[in-house]
């Protein structure tokens, strides 16, 4: 509820609940076949591909109705019934109308709510939009073009930035193409750095490849982060995006183990899905080899992430489970409900067209369009579309025009990847502003919850722990190498609230020392101690 801002939490009281299936309702879940089937190939291309594709679906619904161990509730978690639960908890509140907010799978459910009780909402807010009128397969064909622009976008962006094209060799488009064509090839052998300071030998494959560029298209940020991961590549580092696919598959980077994630589950989210959309007729195998031949003209005519068509694939095999709509509703017009649209052009997910269509259907809606921008545009802190939301929500304030452009960015502001040997760290000052740097934003850090402390080994040997300590975080170096020849042992803090960070470490490598390093909230640095064997005192300018 954070995110909503102070005002609208004064406001409101902002309720969420857990749909049939998912969390504390019933919770469903399949993480172990989930993540089988996630890291299997999606080659449609060849006959053998496509039997390959089949069998692993089946497979995977098979296994995943056997780990959830109940298929009782699978035909009631269409979103048909969903919004029927919610109206039976907006009678317990005993609210006579109400405000929806809808992003992402969310604006699915919050149109079909409006259209079936429209006598029962005040406004409504649809946030990364659905065109419920596609179907599946129209649906994923646009997805998939969406998902392969937004790549582009990035990799353009990349080469906009001389720091991230020096970084990727000059072209960062075809640095990438020319890495999914070696992955295609054979896997990449890398040598992993654990925690304990050991490193293993591990594949990292073109279908991880694909995995981690989707699962990093769908905000700035993340897009700054994939740029740095394959800017790495490119120079035959593979270690950074072998971390991003870690994560990307909720493994356990050490043991290869699935990490839980309460707040999401496989197994509602195809019951849900497979429940929405009807995908051909016909027995599960004449379902898919139909999904399959649609999926053709998209194999055909597009260069990257097509296997974000086959997002759906598994549904033929859900059929005799679920109870799939076989008719798409028509577009909801929402008499008497002020309705905001929001969208972004670079929205990979939800394509911007999906809310076009949306807003030009309605009987009273305003259209907010980020330029760039992510899947979903409220509360990334783009002062434009937070201010209308707010506006709205708050004050009853409608937009001034049906339609508002605000304007947003790609990916955020590349930072340089850290040299491989500190020989080229033109003093001290400058090695300790890389450190805090590749720390900010090492993967397992930026995903960290703050809770349990972690344990991650650093790319040239060593470990760092992340340890949570009131509003601070605590940093614990031992050995840790960012760079070769610039090991660090020690401890530190960074706190976030207050954008201020500070290390105390023993140097160890070619030249040695005890440096402390400060950085305030004006982004002033300052390093000082002994180091090769001088007294050292430098700011940052």
């Amino acid at each position: 509820a954070e995110d909503y801002g102070t005002a609208i939490r004064d406001h409101f009281d902002i309720v969420f609940f857990d749909q049939r299936g998912v969390g504390a309702s019933q919770g469903l879940a399949c993480e172990t076949a989930a993540k089988t089937y996630y890291q299997h190939d999606l080659d449609a291309r060849t006959p053998q591909g496509e039997k390959r594709m089949m069998e692993n679906a089946s497979t995977f619904v098979e296994n995943c109705v056997k780990e959830m161990g109940k298929t009782d509730l699978l035909p009631y978690m269409g979103t048909v019934q969903a919004v029927e639960d919610l109206e039976v908890f907006r009678k317990m509140m005993n609210e006579e109308k109400f405000w929806l907010y809808g992003l992402s799978y969310g604006t699915q459910f919050a149109q079909t709510y409006a259209s079936v009780h429209p006598d029962r909402l005040a406004a409504l807010v649809l946030d990364g939009t659905v065109d419920l009128t596609n179907s599946g397969i129209d649906y994923f064909k646009q997805q998939a073009k969406a998902f392969n622009d937004v790549l582009v976008m990035t990799l353009e962006a990349c080469n906009a930035d001389p720091a991230c094209a020096k970084d990727s060799g000059g072209d960062a488009i075809k640095a990438y193409d020319s890495l999914a064509a070696r992955l295609s090839k054979s896997p990449v052998k890398i040598n992993f750095p654990l925690p304990s300071g050991k490193t293993v030998l591990r594949d990292f494959t073109l279908v991880d490849l694909e995995s981690v560029a989707v699962n990093y298209l769908y905000s700035e940020g993340d897009r700054m982060i994939l740029q740095r991961a394959l800017a790495a590549a490119a120079q035959n580092d593979f270690v950074p995006l072998e971390r991003l696919s870690y994560i990307t598959y909720s493994l356990n980077p050490q043991t290869l183990e699935v990490i839980s994630d309460s707040s999401f589950s496989d197994a509602a989210f195809y019951a849900v899905e497979c429940n929405d959309y009807a995908y051909f007729s016909g027995t599960p195998d004449e379902q898919a080899k139909a999904y399959l031949l649609a999926g053709d003209a998209v194999d055909a005519s597009q260069q990257r992430l097509t296997t974000i068509f086959y997002g759906d694939f598994p549904c033929p095999y859900w059929t005799p489970l679920v109870r799939p709509r076989l008719s798409r509703p028509s577009y909801l017009r929402a008499e008497g409900i002020p309705t905001l649209v929001l969208d972004a052009t670079a929205d990979p997910a939800t394509p911007y067209q999906n809310g076009m269509n949306v807003f030009q259907h309605l009987a009273d809606g305003y259209l907010v369009t980020v330029k760039g921008g992510p899947h979903v545009v409220f509360g990334w802190g783009n002062d434009c579309p937070d201010t209308i939301v707010t506006d709205f929500l708050v004050k009853d304030k409608l937009p001034k025009d049906r339609q508002t452009v605000c304007e947003g960015t790609i990916a955020d502001t590349y930072v340089q990847l850290a040299p491989k040997n500190a020989a080229t760290f033109a003093n001290p000052l400058t090695a300790m502003q890389s450190v805090e740097q590749e720390i900010s934003y090492l993967p397992e850090y930026l995903v960290w919850d703050g809770e349990k402390e972690v344990n991650v080994g650093c790319p040239y040997g060593g470990k760092i722990n992340f340890a949570q300590d009131n509003a601070e975080t605590r940093l614990t170096l031992k050995n840790c190498s960012f760079s070769s020849g610039f090991s660090i042992t020690g401890t530190g803090q960074a706190n976030i609230e207050e954008d201020t960070f500070s290390l105390e470490v023993r140097v160890v490598g070619s030249p040695t020392g005890k440096l402390i390093y400060t950085r305030d909230s004006e982004n002033n640095a300052r390093v000082h101690g002994n180091y090769n064997n001088r007294n050292v005192d430098i700011f940052s300018k």
